[in-house]
């Protein structure tokens, strides 16, 4: 059976724009204009963050703190509305849950007070009633595993983690994984991952044979171990444990770094054993499959196939039944195969016309609810009970709670063409007031030219975003910014070619990729071609770099946070602690995928913004996290040396308990207030006519 389905964001614009008058001030409407939200509104931790059906659909489990203290664990009675806190820490914070059956769940936590520079607790794991009887500990939470001993019984060390695969939920197990590492300190290169079996009762645990080094592991749908992946080098190994003789053996086996023709990633197991898979097959694009286990081929017809995306996305199933598939194209979305859930979606859908509603039900529900997930590009996150009985809403929470969606702005999924032909998607968001601003509105080729950042996503080797609410781009939006992030050459969703086209063009083809986005907005009318500027994070804060060495009279300035400064260091580099770069990733990924630092030593010198740092003459802003082990702060400290003896206008910020990115509300709060004063200075005033 094959889904060929269409673009999501068609099907919602006739919604939004019935939708946009109670969204939207009239034109020309009488006032001041607002002032913008608060940076905060935009960069604190929420309330309100997480939510889950229990499995017979008659209790909510809820992530919520209250007045800015902990994250507690809260469940609800959906049939009285009580509310018992189950799991609350003085001293840290709820992180995962989920629910073990329907009596019992299993949480571990975080010190969300404190970066990664200053942790000073593993996550732990504990299991609770749904009334908060029989809590246990079932995993240390504090100090180092090496160093302290286990002074409980049945307490596993430290390093043990949850495995977020629920399974039946019909007993009281979980899976933990147990990562073994090199190193004194067990913070080398990975060597395995164990599975244990852990009874949150007891706390009794029982270690699954694995058939070699172990990276990953996948239950099947009654909550067994079925699936175990294994690396050697640069071999990827996918092993089945046959229940007919309870034996490993071996069904694909393909490079972990760079693929192949028969290359696939196991996804889940239906409730009737069938395995899906993600592949190619052969194909540009990844669709999802079935993986017949008896002959070890990949169906010849997908289930679901997307025109212009790579399939990502996962079963939606209860205890005995497949009901649709959630998947990924410019927006979330659902494909349901049971009749009675189509009917559902398009009753929510019909109510909230101008959002994406996710529905999640219950395993094996007894109660008439389910959890609805809602969002669009100017609502953030927000969940609400639906019941089947009474066709009513009973909102759960926002995950940002203040934010007001008729303040927020227009986002939009646009291509442009790259000098060589290459299609190129990308993200756009248009300010309000600005004449692009209506949902889906104005044609883009009129109207007053705004300041842009060009917002350049890291990995480089992922997908840098979807449609939706994102705090980054709608807060530079809030302050009069339109805002492109394109998804250049390299980035992965979008096909196989798509990704091949970026294997060694960091500084090059991908680096035109976004000046071409930045010289399409200008065409369209919606970028000011003398106020534009660059930015990113990680390979992002790299291309930002890298967009001053090329092209110089494009970018008025740039933005980098915990970027690359030079390829050569990714090997060669001074480390404070170990990378989290696996060395078998720099020497059988790195090469192909980035640069091999022997044989294309010329092209990473041309391409190294620390070797180039002469030719930089515009604003730069820097920011780097003290203990980041992914881009080290020696990255950033020899470029600002660097640039700092021919470049006075730069700005220089480390944050000295932060690793790749910004945890702590104050420091993005910070560092997001930092930006807003960087572009003000820089883009943000208008320029005379005469000086375009």
């Amino acid at each position: 059976m094959s889904a060929h389905l269409p673009h999501l964001l068609h099907l919602l614009r006739v919604a939004f724009l019935c939708a946009a008058t109670l969204l939207i001030p009239a034109a020309g409407a009488a006032g001041p204009a607002a002032p913008p939200p608060p940076l905060a509104d935009f960069f604190d931790n929420p309330a309100f963050s997480a939510a889950l059906l229990s499995p017979d659909g008659k209790f909510l489990a809820v992530r919520y703190n209250k007045d800015k203290q902990r994250d507690r664990l809260i469940v609800i009675e959906l049939a009285n509305q009580a509310v018992k806190v189950v799991a609350s820490f003085s001293d840290r914070d709820v992180r995962n849950f989920q629910w073990v059956n329907n009596e019992r769940l299993v949480l571990d936590t975080t010190d969300k007070t404190v970066g990664p520079g200053d942790e000073r607790y593993w996550p732990g794991l504990y299991a609770v009633n749904r009334d908060g009887a029989r809590f246990r500990q079932l995993v240390q939470a504090s100090g180092s595993f090496l160093q302290q001993r286990v002074v409980a019984s049945n307490v596993l060390p430290a390093n043990h983690f949850l495995v977020r695969q629920t399974g039946a939920q019909t007993s009281d197990d979980v899976y933990v994984i147990n990562p073994k590492r090199e190193g004194l300190h067990g913070d080398g290169d990975l060597k395995y991952v164990n599975l244990l079996r852990l009874n949150t009762v007891t706390g009794r645990s029982e270690t699954v044979r694995r058939p070699g080094p172990a990276i990953d592991w996948l239950l099947d749908h009654k909550g067994e171990p079925r699936i175990c992946i294994t690396l050697d080098k640069n071999i990827q190994t996918t092993w089945y444990l046959d229940p007919a003789n309870n034996q490993w053996r071996e069904i694909a086996a393909f490079d972990a770094y760079l693929g192949g023709q028969d290359a696939f990633t196991p996804l889940a197991f239906a409730p009737d054993g069938s395995l899906y898979v993600r592949s190619a097959r052969g194909k540009d694009k990844q669709a999802l499959h079935t993986f017949n286990l008896g002959t070890l081929q990949i169906s010849a017809e997908p289930l679901v196939v997307l025109a212009d995306y790579d399939f990502s996305g996962e079963l939606v199933t209860t205890r005995d039944k497949l009901l649709g598939v959630r998947y990924l194209s410019d927006a979330r979305s659902t494909v349901w195969f049971d009749a009675r859930m189509k009917t559902l979606q398009a009753a929510i859908d019909a109510a909230l016309p101008a959002t994406v509603n996710l529905v999640e039900v219950a395993a094996h529900a007894e109660a008439p609810w389910v959890l609805v997930h809602s969002y669009s590009d100017r609502q953030p996150e927000r969940y609400l009970l639906y019941n089947l009985e009474s066709g009513k809403f009973n909102p759960v929470g926002s995950t940002h709670e203040r934010i007001v969606p008729a303040s927020m702005a227009a986002q939009e999924a646009v291509r442009y063409k790259a000098r060589d032909g290459l299609t190129i998607p990308a993200w756009l968001t248009l300010p309000n007031g600005s004449p692009f601003g209506s949902p889906f509105g104005a044609p883009l080729g009129t109207g007053k030219n705004l300041p842009l950042v060009l917002l350049v996503h890291g990995g480089p080797w992922v997908r840098g975003g979807e449609w939706g609410w994102s705090a980054e781009s709608q807060f530079l939006a809030s302050r009069g910014y339109a805002v492109l992030e394109p998804e250049y050459r390299g980035s992965t969703g979008f096909g196989r070619a798509h990704y091949h086209a970026g294997w060694k063009q960091w500084g090059l083809k991908m680096q035109d990729d976004l000046a071409d986005g930045a010289r399409w907005a200008i065409a369209q009318g919606i970028a000011d071609p003398k106020r534009i500027c660059i930015a990113g994070a990680s390979y992002g804060g790299y291309a930002a770099l890298m967009g001053l060495v090329n092209d110089g009279t494009l970018y008025q300035c740039a933005i980098n946070w915990v970027g690359v400064t030079d390829i050569n260091l990714l090997y060669t580099g001074h480390w404070s602690f170990t990378s989290d770069m696996s060395s078998d990733y720099l020497k059988y990924g790195a090469p192909t995928l980035i640069g091999d630092p022997v044989k294309d030593a010329a092209q990473l010198r041309a391409t190294s913004p620390l070797l180039q740092a002469a030719r930089i003459r515009q604003p730069v802003l820097l920011a780097y996290g003290a203990v980041d082990r992914r881009v080290p702060l020696y990255h950033g400290k020899k470029f600002v040396e660097a640039l700092k003896e021919h470049n006075p206008n730069v700005e220089w910020v480390v944050y000295q308990e932060e690793a790749h990115g910004w945890s702590l509300p104050k420091n993005r709060i910070d560092f997001w207030g930092r930006v807003e004063q960087f572009l003000q200075r820089h883009i943000g005033t208008p320029r005379e006519a005469g000086d375009r």
